[in-house]
């Protein structure tokens, strides 16, 4: 397959997995999808906008470069046919490592939630939300999940949202790491498929 090609691939895959991430962080605003009395009761990890910012917002754009890439007029570059592909598969490794960094974020939010796990009302504190776990502890202990009150189901609905935003984001890092290594291969060897290989022909 084409570099060109490859990276299209990439960026189909990237977008449906970003728009996932952001409705995840969305969702995660709603503790077990009901409206919060007041801010302090949100996990404090869902306003650091992992998903919103780090595995959606950043993944868009290097997602929309490379949907491009194949699309992109490569000839006739300072004389050079292929310069213009080689330097968009170049500008390409530099948007793939940005949105490594923007999952690599999101990665490291959720697996702090995860490790925290959420806010929640006990019955020695009904009046607000605390985290009433400590390391990790109610992971492996599900007896401890009797701490938590209310809202009903919350550990549930923290550990499967943010465990979708942790995948999703080590799913995103492998993607761009892919697209370094494509774009390493076009940025040296050119595209096999691309519009001055036709050129040639002609």
């Amino acid at each position: 397959m084409c570099s060109g090609n490859f990276a299209k691939c990439l960026g189909i895959t990237l977008i449906p997995l970003a728009i996932i991430c952001v409705l995840c962080n969305i969702l995660l605003f709603f503790p077990s999808g009901k409206v919060a009395e007041q801010s302090s009761d949100i996990t404090n990890e869902v306003f650091y906008l992992g998903g919103i910012l780090g595995s959606g917002v950043l993944m868009i754009f290097p997602a929309l470069v490379f949907l491009g890439l194949k699309n992109n007029d490569c000839c006739g570059c300072c004389g050079n046919e292929s310069c213009g592909k080689r330097f968009a598969m170049f500008s390409s490794i530099l948007f793939a490592a940005a949105g490594a960094v923007g999952a690599g974020y999101s990665v490291i939010i959720s697996s702090v939630a995860i490790n925290h796990g959420p806010k929640c009302f006990t019955p020695n504190n009904s009046t607000h939300a605390i985290y009433p776990f400590n390391d990790g502890d109610y992971l492996t202990n599900r007896t401890l999940w009797e701490q938590c009150e209310s809202p009903g189901g919350i550990i549930t609905w923290h550990l499967t949202l943010f465990c979708i935003l942790l995948v999703t984001g080590l799913v995103q890092i492998g993607l761009c790491a892919f697209q370094v290594i494509n774009g390493l291969i076009g940025t040296i060897c050119g595209d096999c498929c691309g519009c001055c290989g036709v050129r040639r022909q002609l």
